[in-house]
């Protein structure tokens, strides 16, 4: 199957400047760039999906350069309905660290270059920026920006100069890796292809030159009808430990979120999230369409994208791990060694502050709301009344979510 195959059999496509997608299999220029602001220390599996069509282009011999934004983090990429909060500089130098780490895991790549757009921006001058860039383009081209539109037409919360901005800067970034190391394509989700055409237009207006865009579509959580991402408050992070702002999800509660997708939604997101190759989810599928009730795509899914993002070995762990909660079958010392999948506490911590630590409730209000209504269990014995837990628990709510007490 070639590239320009394999990006239409899963989905990767949404709005591009390629007309002819069979273009790229032999593009004379194999460098693409991608992006990321680091407004989290941890991307989210709405991000993944671009990063996986990254990683389809570098399995067809593209060279891959990510980008993490460090200048355009400190600004924050507008969204529709109001401005960011400002991130300090040290919180911004902590995320740039945190997903670089995630994107050169997930983009597996020997010939990999990651790159920050401080670097080029923290000495440039203010008229200088004016100048070349800000001279390129007219009000008339940034007041027509959807984002630009939403926020200051009628019911709008307005937009500060600095968001205003923002599609020039990441417009500049794009010219940079053109001068610097020959990129004329960028890859992005679909709802930074705004942002890409401002690249686009200043390498024509000032090298003359060509280059494109290649979107992929956002992914729509099946359940609530939403995109995955932070912003919509249905975040699934690739981080599975806390980083230091609560942004993670725990590679047992990853591993099922997959696994309780709909069989309507599986298909499309085997391909999307899984190395599966096309012969591997036609038989995947047939099963499934034969036995529903063995949901033998859903554990693939799960299976496949828990290896993309947590590695071989911690996904066959919570294959074997999910077996096993579901049995009641643990003891205290298999107990202990799941900290590698679950949120854990320490002992000495009360219930109600150890279900809000490990992320089983965000709140001490809802876990006593929880424990009232008999969703808390602590070793299988249902707890209504805040408690010391002084020795090694597992923790559960409803019917599959855990934690550890060690």
């Amino acid at each position: 199957m070639s590239l320009s195959e394999e990006l239409i059999w899963r989905g990767f496509q949404a709005e591009t400047t390629i007309k002819d997608p069979v273009k790229l299999d032999s593009r004379p220029s194999k460098k693409f760039y991608m992006g990321a602001d680091p407004s989290a220390d941890s991307l989210t599996i709405g991000n993944l999906a671009t990063l996986m069509m990254c990683a389809c282009f570098v399995r067809h011999g593209y060279e891959p350069y990510l980008l993490v934004g460090g200048a355009t983090g400190q600004i924050g990429d507008p969204k529709d309905n109001g401005e960011r909060d400002l991130k300090s500089l040290e919180e911004v130098e902590h995320n740039k660290k945190c997903i670089g780490e995630q994107m050169q895991r997930i983009v597996k790549a020997p010939n990999l270059t990651l790159v920050d757009n401080y670097d080029w921006f923290k000495d440039m001058k203010y008229l200088d920026f004016l100048r070349e860039v800000g001279k390129a383009f007219s009000m008339t081209q940034l007041l027509d920006r959807q984002f630009v539109q939403a926020r200051i037409g009628e019911g709008g919360s307005g937009i500060s100069y600095a968001e205003f901005s923002y599609t020039l800067i990441q417009g500049y970034d794009f010219l940079h890796l053109y001068r610097k190391y020959g990129i004329d394509l960028q890859l992005c989700g679909a709802d930074q292809f705004g942002n890409c055409s401002s690249g686009i237009h200043l390498i024509r207006r000032l090298e003359n030159a060509t280059a494109d865009a290649w979107s992929t579509p956002l992914i729509i959580d099946p359940a609530s009808g939403r995109k995955f991402g932070k912003s919509e408050g249905n975040a699934i992070w690739l981080a599975a430990h806390d980083n230091g702002s609560g942004n993670f999800t725990s590679v047992f509660d990853f591993y099922q979120f997959w696994l309780s997708q709909p069989d309507s939604a599986v298909e499309y997101l085997l391909k999307i999230y899984t190395l599966l190759e096309k012969p591997e989810i036609e038989q995947v599928m047939q099963e499934q369409t034969l036995h529903p009730e063995n949901r033998v795509a859903q554990k693939a899914l799960a299976l496949g994208v828990t290896e993309v993002v947590h590695g071989k070995e911690k996904a066959r762990g919570v294959e074997e791990l999910t077996k096993k909660l579901f049995s009641n079958e643990l003891t205290e010392s298999e107990i202990l060694g799941l900290d590698e999948y679950l949120a854990t506490a320490k002992c000495g911590t009360m219930l109600f502050d150890a279900l809000v630590k490990t992320g089983l409730a965000n709140s001490k209000t809802e876990a006593r709301k929880l424990a009232s209504a008999g969703a808390i269990s602590i070793n299988g014995e249902k707890v209504r009344e805040d408690t010391v837990i002084d020795k090694v628990a597992l923790l559960k709510r409803g019917k599959n979510k855990f934690a550890i007490v060690k």
